[in-house]
């Protein structure tokens, strides 16, 4: 029965004859298993071909589906200065999305609160109830142990972003799953992104902290205390020298030039780095249209992040790096500066530098993939036993 149900997930509608040959179980035990699914809901028996019109001649064949009632599963990105939670169906069907700001200096009692309050108030909206949902995963910029707990930081950050939760959501599906960011953005970008087929990547999370999920031979990564791939190595390196992210390169280059009077104050550069929080799109954006100043500042940001994929380069050896986050989508102005600058930070083949199509939705998309996995080969066996007691 594990079988047909692990076949059911991916095979839309099917035959018996179609899990025999999937599975290599024989007919009578293929029928006998469907048969006792069905009976206990956990797959449908469709209208055959002939009521459904298209078959006409000889006996129809049964065929099934997975049930479309089993539950859902729900993706949480808490990111440091934003909060998105997905409640979505088992297969590919969003069903309801949120995302606010948050403060990044919030305490962690209050975050927890308000992941806790979100978590609600989208089961609510989905019209599901708690006891629907099978897997829960959440997303934390903070390295994440395999029972779900970060190690301690010193300024406090990976508690405040991880205020423990994998005790806070212990009940709140039969599979919670805690997972660092940048390890579902790898995730996501393997499922449905740009490394799709490759084995060996790093999904490099850059809007506000540098922080890469590593994927070498198909595996992700993660260390004793799931810190492979943390930005604090960039606060070592030379020509980088900070965790901070693209967001803050850009504005720390642009005023740079700005205050040393390279860029006049004046310019199109110069009134943008004139607001307290410079949108770096706006930047990226005039780089992309050929603005000579805005390119100056691309170029000298594309320096860091060649060094910034460089290190990445010399410790695993990827054939992709892909830049994800909200800024991906206008920073192809850097990457392309930092491609010319790629080869000469490493002796290994330099690896191919893209930009991620994902946008800021990447770790949702790699919370819910992840919930999802989780309920195909934990949550719904574990439904499918406890109906398979109470039946008997």
């Amino acid at each position: 029965m594990g079988a047909v149900l692990d076949f059911a997930w991916t095979a839309g509608e099917f035959t018996a004859t179609e899990v025999m040959a999937s599975t290599s179980l024989t007919r009578s035990t293929a029928i006998d298993a469907i048969d006792t699914l069905v009976d206990v809901s956990m797959l449908r028996e469709l209208p055959n071909a002939r009521a459904a019109g298209s078959y006409r001649a000889g006996r129809p064949a049964r065929r099934f589906a997975l049930s479309t009632d089993l539950g859902v599963v729900v993706g949480i990105d808490a990111g440091a200065s934003h909060l998105a939670v997905t409640v979505a169906d088992l297969l590919d069907r969003t069903i309801v999305s949120h995302r606010v700001a948050v403060d990044p200096d919030q305490p962690a009692p209050e975050r927890r609160a308000a992941i806790l309050e979100r978590l609600r108030l989208a089961l609510a909206e989905a019209d599901v109830e708690p006891q629907q949902v099978l897997a829960l995963c959440v997303g934390v910029a903070a390295p994440v142990s395999r029972d779900g707990i970060s190690p301690p930081h010193p300024g406090g950050f990976w508690e405040r972003t991880n205020p423990g939760l994998a005790a806070a959501l212990r009940d709140a599906a039969p599979v919670v799953e805690i997972k660092n960011d940048a390890q579902l953005a790898a995730i996501a970008e393997g499922a449905v992104g740009a490394a799709i087929g490759c084995r060996d990547y790093v999904a490099l999370l850059a809007s506000e902290r540098f922080g890469g999920g590593v994927v070498v031979d198909g595996h992700v990564l993660h260390g004793a205390h799931g810190g492979v791939g943390e930005g604090v190595v960039f606060d070592h390196i030379i020509g980088v020298g900070s965790a901070f992210g693209l967001r803050y390169s850009v504005q720390d280059q642009a005023r740079a030039a700005v205050e040393s009077g390279e860029i006049a104050a004046d310019s199109a550069v110069g009134q943008i780095v004139a607001s307290e929080r410079v949108d770096p799109r706006l930047l990226l954006t005039l780089a992309a249209s050929g603005d000579p100043d805005a390119v100056l500042v691309t170029s000298r940001v594309g320096a860091t992040v060649a060094r910034v994929v460089g290190v990445l380069g010399s410790m695993y050896d990827p054939a992709r790096v892909i830049v994800c986050g909200g800024v991906a989508e206008s920073i192809e102005p850097v990457l392309a500066a930092a491609r010319r600058i790629l080869p000469e930070e490493l002796h290994l083949p330099a690896p191919e530098l893209l930009a991620s199509t994902l946008g800021a939705d990447v770790v949702s998309i790699g919370a819910v993939a992840t919930a999802r996995k989780a309920a195909r080969e934990r949550a719904v066996p574990q439904l499918a036993q406890q109906r398979l007691r109470v039946s008997a």
